[in-house]
């Protein structure tokens, strides 16, 4: 009897001490999720490959942000607006990278909610998403080796006979047919790729904007950036940039108050500043 009571105390005790080890174990998970709620994001789509607007680098630098699942960071014009607009609208910025044709269908598909990403409103464009107000208005110009054949060119009508490219899906590359005779190249697509193809003499140029032609033209001497008096004929929606959102996005309204906030002067600050600390061009 005393065998059997004894064996029935230590079961008792063993299923005592169980349930009591799942209930810490249980209050302890429970202590969790109200200690720290997570902060709600605004996530952004850019290429970080375009450069003064955004590139990528290894470190957080000059107030780079660490890319989404990616151990690198993103620097550049457009990260420096993401975070003025994240910061207004009490979110935390999250930048997702994403090669430039995969952005508007990132944003359709809720992938990320906005593209800051130094895209031009296009009517194009604005048949499948909208656009806040413009962050930044440039030109085009065109981008050539030193030392080659165009250096010196003045018109875009000195590059008769020239192999000229520009990025795919972009109004940069449909403005190419307006030089007479040109031998206009497959588009590509990012300018990492049109830039080795420059220097090794795949191409004689590519037409990109005002920025970026400074930007590589500063960090690589083997470029030079051809700004033109007789240049090309481009609407303003083909040479602004502006923030990409879903159709009828509630976020329109409150971006395009930061952006108000943001002075013409300090947009070409932040350019400025951007030009200056992006990575050498490669």
């Amino acid at each position: 009897m005393r065998k059997k009571t004894s064996i029935f105390i230590t079961m008792f005790l063993s299923v005592i001490l169980l349930l009591a080890g799942c209930g810490t174990k249980e209050s302890g998970s429970s202590a969790t999720p109200g200690t720290s709620e997570k902060k709600e994001t605004f996530k952004i789509g850019l290429e970080a490959g375009y450069a003064p607007f955004n590139w990528t680098q290894l470190d957080d630098s000059n107030g780079a942000v660490k890319l989404d699942g990616n151990a690198e960071y993103a620097g550049g014009y457009d990260v420096e607006i993401a975070k003025r607009i994240a910061a207004d609208l009490g979110k935390e910025l999250v930048i997702v990278k994403t090669e430039w044709d995969g952005l508007v269908p990132a944003l359709v598909s809720g992938k990320i909610d906005a593209i800051i990403a130094g895209m031009s409103p296009t009517e194009e464009r604005k048949k499948t998403i909208d656009f806040s107000e413009n962050y930044y208005t440039s030109q085009f110009v065109m981008v050539v080796k030193k030392g080659g054949a165009y250096e010196n060119a003045t018109s875009i009508q000195d590059f008769k006979g020239a192999k000229i490219t520009g990025q795919l899906n972009t109004s940069h590359y449909m403005v190419i047919d307006q030089i007479e005779g040109v031998i206009q190249q497959p588009a590509m697509d990012n300018f990492a790729a049109m830039r080795v193809a420059l220097e090794s003499g795949v191409i004689d140029g590519y037409v990109s904007e005002r920025p970026e032609g400074i930007s590589t033209s500063a960090s690589n001497d083997k470029f030079v950036m051809i700004e033109f008096k007789d240049g090309f004929v481009a609407d303003e929606e083909d040479t602004a940039v502006a923030v990409g959102l879903k159709k009828g996005s509630e976020l329109t309204e409150q971006i395009n108050k930061t952006l108000a906030s943001i002075s013409e002067e300090e947009r070409q600050t932040i350019m400025d500043n951007a030009i200056k600390t992006q990575p050498a061009a490669e």
